[in-house]
Formats: structure tokens, sequence, C-alpha cells
């Protein structure tokens, strides 16, 4: 049975969508953690360049006066996903 770890549907969309070269919030999510993610054994296909710039803008671009506190979120759950998925290793 397999347990799901905080933030893995963010991962996994991410995941996918750089395998499809998409751009989207979790494809940028993925490649800021794509070196740690890696290290974990997870294979992370064309990480984006710049991915924290370009997060922040697509952010700003929906909701100019949350941007910050929503990229901090979703990057506490980027974190609270490695950190799970190293304890599952």
């Amino acid at each position: 049975m397999h347990v799901e770890l905080p933030g893995e549907e963010l991962v996994t969309k991410g995941l996918a969508d750089l395998a499809a070269e998409i751009e989207s919030i979790e494809a940028l999510l993925v490649s800021i953690g794509a070196s740690r993610l890696a290290e974990l054994g997870l294979d992370v296909p064309r990480p984006r360049p710049s991915p924290e710039h370009r997060l922040y803008e697509l952010l700003r671009e929906d909701d100019p006066d949350g941007a910050h506190s929503r990229y901090n979120a979703l990057v506490r759950r980027l974190v609270s996903f490695e950190r799970a998925l190293e304890c599952e290793s």
C-alpha cells in the first residue's frame, strides 16, 4: 500500500510536465528541487532554467499581492516532500 507523501501530487505533476516540456508551476517547482530530487533517486527530465525567478513571475501574473506567500508555501511543500522521501529510503 502506497502512502502519499506531502506534496507528492505537485512533484508527480511537475515531473510529468517536465517530461512533456510544459512550463507549469509544478514543473518549475520540481526544477527548483531537481538536484535534491535526483539525489533521492527520482529521474528529473530537463529541469527548467532559472526556475525560482520564473515561478515567482508566474505566481505574480496570477496574484500579484499573494505571490510571495504562495511561492514560499510551494517551496515548503517541496521540502516536506524531499524530507518524507528521504525518510522512506
